[in-house]
């Protein structure tokens, strides 16, 4: 049974635990497990220390798989999944750390919205980072903060013990809420140089050459390209969930203030399913394009065409996936706002996750448009 198996198959389990982590406002520790037992979160690390260094096709095939039963905790094992590939791009002292129980659940955040001062062959780090996905649940925390000051200010990730972290009770949110996106702070927490690594040399794909896989095409991608594509299975597996729960109401339920006692046989919920429908599958060929891009490149470093469109792609995805959701929660009359109703967490959830930046649709076509008519990127993520 392979890793796609294994997600589809904790389907029906994640939607029943849904609304129970969305009450806690993260998800269960039940899931968490589960989702480890099942691979997931090895999927992209190394076989040497028990991965399947999986295609990007694979890894939105089972991050959609999960999401189909509950989105946040698609995200939390997007961000776990994606994590555990960027800590196979540090020297093995640190891979030999982070991998060392076969069970990595790595958290992180991107902006550098902490400090940190040289000490001890190392640095001590300081700060406060918001929208931590995922942090209860993690062991480790990929954490950027910037070293030294003016022109010598360097962007610096760091990989520090979840442990060393104080968690902040923040997150209240309409969607995704299950995520536990709290924020985290870091007093005069040190982290080792091993486990850090200059922020824009992972953009660029400059990691060190002191670990065993540096050879390794599938670990040599630049930063920005693996986050965004492996990003793309949970907006798709929201629209097929919210496909599915629609099905499940549909039978023998009519539409108020009409003649329609079978909403089935209205003309209305044929054009509203057909389109719904063709607008998931029009998403769907934007992330296989996406994983394609990666998932074809073999030694060559990838150009900077291929990293712009990569995120065009899963961006766009993006915004026709929520065009799916909302035509389906649309088509399912007033009741469907109740909090039993599992289509109104997809509708919630699927506007929350449109508006990262990461994912944000308009975003990300002018990055695009912008290198189409010559221009220079406006952003460094990418």
């Amino acid at each position: 049974m392979t890793v796609v198996d294994r997600a589809a198959g904790l389907v029906p389990m994640l939607a029943e635990l849904a609304p129970k982590a969305e009450q806690a406002r993260r998800v269960p520790d039940e899931s968490l497990d589960a989702l480890s037992k099942a691979g997931v979160f090895l999927m992209t690390a190394p076989r040497r220390h028990g991965g399947a260094e999986a295609s990007f096709q694979t890894q939105c095939d089972v991050l959609a798989h999960i999401a189909r039963g509950c989105p946040s905790t698609s995200w939390v094992a997007t961000i776990y999944s994606a994590m555990s590939w960027l800590a196979a791009t540090f020297p093995d002292q640190a891979q030999e750390e982070i991998f060392a129980d076969g069970d990595p659940r790595i958290s992180g955040v991107f902006a550098p919205t902490g400090t940190a001062t040289k000490k001890d062959g190392g640095l001590v780090v300081n700060g406060r980072w918001g929208f931590n996905t995922g942090c209860h649940g993690a062991k480790w925390t990929v954490l950027n903060a910037v070293v030294g000051s003016g022109a010598d200010a360097m962007p610096t990730c760091v990989l520090a013990r979840s442990s060393d972290l104080t968690i902040v009770d923040d997150w209240y949110a309409t969607g995704m809420s299950a995520t536990g996106s709290n924020s985290i702070v870091a007093e005069n927490v040190f982290v080792p140089a091993h486990r850090c690594m200059s922020l824009p040399d992972m953009l660029e794909a400059r990691y060190p050459t002191n670990r065993h896989n540096a050879a390794n095409p599938y670990f040599n991608y630049p930063l920005s390209p693996v986050l965004t594509v492996n990003a793309g299975g949970t907006p798709l597996g929201m629209a097929q969930g919210a496909l599915e729960t629609f099905r499940d109401r549909l039978p023998g339920r009519g539409i108020a203030y009409t003649f329609y006692t079978n909403k089935s046989e209205a003309a209305v919920t044929h054009l509203q399913v057909a389109e719904a429908v063709l607008t998931l599958d029009s998403a769907d060929a934007h992330v296989r394009k996406a994983s394609a891009l990666l998932d074809g490149l073999a030694s060559s470093p990838m150009s900077v065409d291929a990293r712009i469109r990569s995120r065009a792609h899963i961006a766009y995805a993006m915004g026709l996936a929520r065009q799916a959701v909302d035509t389906l929660f649309y088509a399912s009359g007033a009741s469907s706002i109740q909090a039993h109703v599992p289509i109104q967490r997809f509708q919630r959830d699927v506007q929350a996750l449109a508006n990262h930046a990461i994912m944000h649709t308009q975003t990300a076509l002018e990055l695009y448009g912008r290198v189409l008519c010559g221009l220079p990127p406006n952003t460094p993520i990418f």
